[in-house]
Parts: structure tokens; C-alpha cells; sequence
């Protein structure tokens, strides 16, 4: 059986970089990944300008301001966001200045309008002086031209969508988006809203699988709910095979009388990488690849195991094949014993959190593969390796983030 390093090294070298990269808008860009370096087009800032409302002066003229020897001073001009100043400060004088303004020639400093007698009038008195320099953000401070301001491969967030705006950057180049088709299988399934029998269970891997997929960068470009029925079974895949460059399937996967799976992926020539991972939960699934490099997980169809199996290899190699890394795994202490199992690494949901400059872990109450609710309130996956005794209260072990919070 294989060990969950060795399937996570054969799915690396199975995994191929899509080569094809788009050009999309910047208010399109949340979630691609960048298929290269996009730099500052100049300094930020641009100008020289006013932190903040106020007077720009010659510091030396107001050294010595305060509220018992006010410093009296004329303006001589005054400046607002978006107006570049014409003349030098005059001397002896201020200029009446708002965020943002060029700071106008022979200026060294800015008083915030709270420490003068204000706006209404052509003559300021100056109570407080603040440090030379005070109030001023410097042209080029921030960053210089030509700075790096997000590398290839680096996943697009708001945060980057800010700073292209900031340099009026309308569009940048990004990797096409792997194209994903979701199989799910079982004659006991009905998609929510649908009306259900007293045998029935609800699809929960479906939609799961879905939302997962697109929230990790990829198109999903077909779903399939099949009955346990050989022919369907084929022909959805060969139609995936056909258009994705990934297959997702649950269920149908492991050794029962109606699981048609494996034989349909054998007589569909896909080759098969491993089948059978030392786990738990998800020990039946199965990662293959075609000639044309197509790679097929077929993941287990209890909910808790498909959604293991997904984030633990079908998500890295979804970065992968974006060019981008796959998600960091943590270390934390244990709140409470980790219920291991003697043959097969163990996987848990959890809570991760940050407590004392360190990062612990409590365990989810719901530890059985079919129970989705061991979500519930959780932000990681906790794993740990096979051993004898379950790991105490206190011992270190290994957390992924879950990709849809950043809590901890």
C-alpha cells in the first residue's frame, strides 16, 4: 500500500505546469496566479506631498511656536489634492495645504491645522511646532520604479488587486485556469432540492468538491451525479477525459460489487499511479494520469474522506499546474490526545489558533468519515503519522490551513 509521502511525491512528478497563460482585467484577477513578475511602472509615492491637512512652513520659522508665544505667519498661497503648486513658499510665509498636495518648493515641514487658529483667516498662529520634516511623505518612499511588486506564481488576493490599482495597472498576465470536471456516483444520491426517499441520501460531495475546486483557482467544466451503472460511468469519463486537464470522482472507488470506477478509468487507459493510501480517512483512492498527461483522482464517496483526499493531493496539484506553491503546513501543540491508528497516517479536522506566540490545535468532536460536521467551526486538517499509542496532550503535530479561512 502506498504511504502518503510516496503518493504525495508520484502526484508531483505526475503533475505538468499548464503552459497557456490569458491576459485577464484587473476586477477579474481574485484567485488567478500570476504567470509573471509585475513591477512598479514608477515611484510611489509620485510626488512629494501633505500627510495631512494643514500649513506647509520652514521649520526654522515656527522652531520655537507654542500656545503661550504663538509664531504668526501670512499665507501665500494655498494647495489642494491634485494642484501643483507655481511658486516656491515664500519666506516668512505658509502655504494652506490639504492631503495630498504637492508640497510647494522651500516647505520642510507640515502643521497639522489642530495646532494653529485654523482655516479662516489669511494670518495663522502657530502653537506647536512638530519635528522637522513632520507631516511630509517623501516622492519615492514607499517603493521605487521598477520595484517588485508581485512575483510569478503568486496567488491573486485583494491585497494585490489594491496594489495594481494603486499603479494603475489595468490587467496582468495570469495562467489559464485548469479545467476540472466532477463526477459523483451512487445510486442513493439526490442533489439538494430534489424530493428524497427514505433510503436516499443527500449529495454533499458534489457541491463540496465544486466550491473547493473554484475557490482554488480552477474552472469547473462539467458536473455528473450517475448512478451505479457501467456504461454512464464510462461515458462521463471519456467525455471528462476529452475536456479537462483534471478528473474528480467520488464514490465507486473501492472494492464493492456495484463500484465500477476502476474498471471504467482500466478500459479508458488511464494509468494508474497508486491505488490504496496507508489513511485515515480516504484509504480507497485511487490517482492516475493519461498519455496526454490528464490527471484522475477518484476519491471515496464518504464526504469526510473525498474532502481529505482533495485537499491533501488534489489541491496541491492544482497549484501545481498554476505555477503556483502548494498550501504551507504548520506545526502546533496538541490541546488534547490524538486519537492515531496503528497502520495508517491519520487525518482530523481542527481548530488552529495562535495563543502565546505559539500555535496550538484542538481537535473536532466528529471523527468518522461520513460526518461532514466535524467541519463545523474548524480552519485545519490535522495529521499524524501511524503509532502504537495515541499522541498526548502537548505533542507537536502537523496542521494545514483549510483554503477558505485564515483565522488562526
Amino acid at each position: 500500500m502506498t504511504s502518503v509521502h510516496e503518493a504525495h511525491e508520484i502526484i508531483a512528478e505526475t503533475t505538468r505546469l499548464i503552459d497557456a497563460t490569458v491576459s485577464a482585467p484587473l476586477l477579474q484577477l481574485r484567485g488567478r496566479v500570476l504567470a509573471e513578475d509585475v513591477r512598479a511602472g514608477f515611484a510611489m509615492p509620485r510626488f512629494t506631498n501633505a500627510a495631512m491637512d494643514g500649513f506647509a512652513v520652514r521649520f526654522g520659522e515656527i522652531a520655537g511656536a507654542s500656545k503661550a508665544a504663538p509664531v504668526k505667519l501670512p499665507v501665500s498661497q494655498e494647495l489642494a489634492a491634485g494642484v501643483l503648486s507655481t511658486m516656491p513658499l515664500a519666506p516668512g510665509s505658509c502655504a494652506r495645504i490639504m492631503t495630498g498636495a504637492p508640497v510647494p518648493e522651500g516647505a520642510d515641514t507640515v502643521v497639522p491645522f489642530e495646532e494653529t487658529s485654523g482655516f479662516g483667516s489669511e494670518t495663522v498662529e502657530f502653537y506647536k511646532a512638530p519635528k522637522k520634516g513632520a507631516n511630509i511623505r517623501h516622492a519615492g518612499e514607499e517603493i521605487q520604479p521598477g520595484a517588485l511588486l508581485a512575483a510569478a506564481g503568486t496567488r491573486i488576493t485583494p491585497a494585490e488587486i489594491g496594489l495594481f490599482a494603486t499603479f494603475g495597472i489595468a490587467s496582468a498576465l495570469v495562467r489559464r485556469q485548469p479545467r476540472v470536471s466532477i463526477i459523483t456516483v451512487g445510486d442513493e444520491l439526490r442533489m439538494p432540492g430534489e424530493k428524497i426517499e427514505p433510503l436516499a441520501i443527500y449529495n454533499s460531495n458534489l457541491p463540496l468538491l465544486k466550491a473547493c475546486v473554484e475557490a482554488a483557482g480552477a474552472q469547473v467544466t462539467q458536473t455528473r451525479q450517475l448512478p451505479d451503472d457501467r456504461q454512464a460511468i464510462r461515458e462521463a469519463l471519456a467525455s471528462a477525459i476529452e475536456e479537462s486537464e483534471m478528473i474528480l470522482t467520488a464514490g465507486g472507488i473501492s472494492t464493492g460489487e456495484f463500484d465500477y470506477m476502476y474498471e471504467a478509468l482500466e478500459a479508458l487507459g488511464v494509468e494508474q499511479k497508486f491505488w490504496k493510501v496507508a489513511q485515515k480517512p480516504g484509504k480507497p483512492v485511487y490517482f492516475g494520469a493519461t498519455a496526454s498527461d490528464k490527471l484522475v483522482f477518484a476519491l471515496p464517496g464518504n464526504p469526510v474522506s473525498a474532502l481529505v483526499c482533495l485537499l491533501e493531493y488534489g489541491l496541491p496539484a492544482l497549484a501545481r499546474m498554476q505555477g503556483a506553491t502548494p498550501a504551507r503546513k504548520f506545526t502546533a501543540t496538541l490541546d488534547e490526545p490524538f486519537p492515531v491508528d496503528r497502520k495508517r497516517h491519520r487525518f482530523l479536522f481542527g481548530k488552529l489558533r495562535a495563543e502565546s506566540s505559539a500555535l496550538r490545535c484542538q481537535l473536532s468532536a466528529q471523527t468518522e468519515s461520513h460526518m461532514l460536521t466535524a467541519l463545523s467551526g474548524a480552519n485545519c486538517v490535522v495529521e499524524a503519522p501511524p503509532a502504537a499509542e495515541p499522541l498526548p496532550p502537548g505533542s507537536p503535530v502537523t496542521c494545514t490551513p483549510l483554503p477558505w479561512t485564515n483565522e488562526f
